[in-house]
């Protein structure tokens, strides 16, 4: 295989390898542009409080539970809304949370909170909560799920930065595999450093919103707060996840095959020149026909023309064959 099979060897894992590194850079991009829709539907977790409501009971077991004070919880609980500036849904990506309004069944991102390292959504915080007596109503279960979500997504956030700057690092090193297979062997242990961090960001986000989701629709439903996953987030994530197994399946296989080496030998002498060899005579008296085996005080061997006293010297050593040129 030449230099041209190396490179087809080379070029789909090269090609499987970016296309890892175009989703994870997708994956990054989610809710970062309040005006593109398509960023706006990457997301993680969306939580829906369109419809979210405070029954008496759920404030204190003191106040009844009669049209009247029903009126007047519904009219404090819109009234909140506006005071708190509680949107109609909430989405969670990778770096913030964007928020809107549907309107006619749309959904209308206004507003996206800035970028942050290691970031993950506290509802307390995002809907003024804190110190209010809805905070102090707030379950357990949700508190404990809420602290969790805060450890898990720092570890998620530095698996994803990792995942990135080893997919980059397989581009670079990738390119040294294209003249050996050490580099590929070198590449495919990137790889792998690569494919670990990924499935690991890929599991946590996995494991991790779905179990928020779970925790947010239990803690949250008799407000009528509703959690859900992003499928297109997910669909990404685990796409990159797929692109870059196969690129280290094919970088180890670059390693151990496709040399780029000719199979073809070429013949010819250091000068270029090509030719064939052909017999010489015997300088020791050889030659067709009968042995003459004489003997005797005054016989002597015939020549043929070489010096005997020349043969066995070091510039003067018998070939049988010489070159003859074509």
């Amino acid at each position: 295989m030449g230099k041209a099979g190396r490179f087809a060897c080379i070029f789909t894992p090269m090609a499987l390898t970016i296309a890892s590194l175009i989703c994870l850079i997708i994956v990054g991009l989610g809710g970062t542009n309040k005006n593109d829709s398509n960023l706006n539907n990457l997301y993680f977790f969306r939580a829906n409080t369109t419809d979210i409501v405070v029954k008496p009971s759920d404030i204190s077991d003191s106040i009844p539970d009669n049209p009247l004070t029903d009126g007047l919880i519904n009219s404090t609980t819109d009234l909140a809304k506006e005071v708190l500036d509680v949107r109609d849904f909430y989405h969670v990506s990778l770096w913030n949370y964007c928020a809107g309004d549907f309107d006619n069944g749309t959904d209308k991102v206004t507003y996206c909170s800035p970028r942050k390292n290691e970031f993950w959504f506290n509802p307390v915080d995002v809907w003024g909560l804190n110190n209010t007596v809805t905070d102090q109503f707030l379950s357990k279960q949700l508190r404990d799920g809420l602290n969790a979500y805060r450890t898990a997504a720092k570890w998620m956030f530095i698996a994803y930065v990792i995942a990135v700057v080893t997919t980059i690092v397989e581009i670079l090193v990738g390119f040294f595999a294209l003249f050996s297979r050490l580099g590929s062997l070198a590449t495919t242990i990137v790889s792998c450093v690569s494919s670990f961090f990924l499935i690991a960001f890929a599991l946590t986000a996995t494991i991790l919103y779905s179990v928020l989701t779970g925790t947010f629709n239990e803690a949250l439903k008799k407000y009528n707060i509703h959690g859900s996953l992003g499928r297109n987030m997910y669909v990404v994530v685990w796409l990159a996840v797929a692109f870059s197994f196969g690129a280290g399946i094919f970088w180890l296989f670059s390693s151990c095959c496709c040399s780029g080496r000719s199979n073809r030998i070429k013949y010819g002498d250091q000068s270029g020149r090509k030719g064939t060899y052909e017999r010489v005579d015997s300088p020791y008296g050889h030659r067709e026909g009968p042995v003459n085996f004489q003997s005797g005080p005054g016989f002597q061997a015939p020549h043929h023309g070489v010096p005997l006293n020349n043969v066995g010297h070091k510039d003067t050593a018998y070939e049988p064959y010489r070159r003859a040129d074509v």
